[in-house]
């Protein structure tokens, strides 16, 4: 197994720009294969997940070409029935070309890696038949593979259980300006990742669809298609998390270029937690800094919107000087890999003594140790740790190439810094 080891150093003041985000990127991709036209992608995430999506949307008749600034894609509006469509190990792919899947004109079958055979897709799955789709999944319907008819969506009402991820009312909503009929999302009680359906709401507007909230857990979307346009994808939130992780532990400031101050992806919300440890936030023209304080306090945070960022909120935490809890994240045991558990592990290996629960971890700091770190085939375990390794001597990761799921430049920023 390959292994990098960290190298522990003085971090310098400086500026990073992540690369695009994944979540953007894949819903923009989305909304323009359904827009009848030639549609442009700018600083698109180019990753293994986006690349699952291209991949998928290309079996479904739809063409995308890399230009120099980015991607573009071409598109009569139609999806073309396509066998097998491989999502991966991507949960956006899997969830967003399900919905889009129903939309072609025949049978498709959507499956991943033997990770995401083990991620649920249930309620997107009920949700599509609900609205006239022709839907059906492994294991009573709650597991990939995940087998469509194509022939349309409908229209009309649901209720979506989103307590497990947001992802499955995304996927509808993205295809639901083609639906035949209005449709009407009600959203359960505990819907996780709200942030995230701005991001969506925002990316479908862009490409001309008409879908609103008419009230705080109900969303409507008119079945106007999409139009063609050009698209600029903004920098990573998700990842602009380790930058900032590694300012607040080494005192030093990094600024992340690329996203607004005023963006609503969902993990924009860690700035909030790592100034609530100590750190300081501030916003230029440069972009959003971050600049780590003396002493770093520990905190009890819910994550439940920004449960991405938890990882290195986490490897954060080990060098508080009291005990973190963060808490409302139990969709973490449902992602790449059962987070919290990966968490607990990997954290008392570098010697934060750390318990967890179905929705919960609990960190209290100790005498840091030199450690190499299982990263479970989860790019997020792979960056969060790696952040460590500034200051912690003897960080090793292993598989570091899981990375390149979502930034495979992460070690060389790392390196840059």
């Amino acid at each position: 197994m390959n292994t990098y080891e960290v190298r522990s150093r003085t971090v310098a003041d400086r500026t990073v720009r992540p690369p695009g985000s994944k979540s953007i990127t894949n819903r923009a991709l989305i909304a323009a294969a359904l827009a009848a036209g030639e549609s442009r992608l700018t600083n698109p995430l180019r990753s293994d997940d986006t690349r699952a999506m291209i991949g998928c949307l290309r079996n479904l008749g739809v063409h995308i070409s890399v230009a120099e600034d980015g991607l573009v894609v071409s598109s009569d509006g139609a999806l073309d029935s396509a066998g097998r469509l491989d999502a991966r190990a991507s949960g956006t792919t899997a969830r967003f070309i399900t919905a889009a899947a129903a939309l072609a004109s025949g049978p498709s079958i959507i499956d991943g890696t033997a990770r995401m055979r083990e991620r649920p897709i249930g309620p997107l799955v009920v949700a599509l038949r609900d609205l006239g789709a022709e839907v059906d999944a492994d294991r009573d319907g709650w597991y990939p593979p995940v087998r469509t008819s194509g022939g349309g969506i409908q229209g009309g009402a649901t209720t979506i259980d989103g307590t497990v991820s947001s992802q499955f009312i995304s996927a509808v909503l993205l295809s639901a300006p083609r639906a035949v009929r209005t449709v009407t999302i009600q959203l359960s009680e505990g819907t996780v990742s709200r942030p995230y359906l701005t991001t969506t709401l925002e990316v479908m507007a862009s490409f001309g669809a008409d879908a609103r909230w008419i009230g705080p857990d109900t969303i409507t979307v008119a079945p106007t298609g999409y139009r063609p346009t050009s698209f600029e994808v903004e920098a990573d939130a998700s990842a602009a998390v380790y930058p900032w992780a590694a300012a607040a532990i080494t005192g030093a400031t990094i600024t992340v270029a690329g996203i607004h101050p005023a963006s609503t992806q969902a993990d924009m919300s860690a700035l909030g937690v790592l100034e609530r440890m100590g750190s300081a936030v501030s916003a230029s023209g440069r972009g959003i800094a971050v600049t780590g304080p003396p002493r770093l306090e520990g905190v009890d945070a819910d994550l439940n919107h920004c449960p991405d960022a938890a990882l290195g909120l986490a490897v954060v935490a080990t060098f508080a000087r009291s005990a973190t809890r963060f808490t409302n994240i139990a969709n973490l045991r449902v992602k790449e890999t059962d987070r919290l558990a990966a968490l607990e592990a990997e954290l008392t290996r570098m010697g934060a003594r750390v318990k967890t629960g179905a929705d919960w971890i609990e960190i209290r700091p100790g005498p840091p140790r030199p450690a190499r770190i299982r990263t479970y085939d989860d790019h997020r375990m792979a960056m969060s740790f790696a952040i460590a390794g500034l200051v912690r001597p003897g960080i090793v990761i292993e598989d570091p190439e899981c990375v390149d799921k979502t930034w495979p430049g992460f070690f060389d920023m790392l390196e840059s810094l």
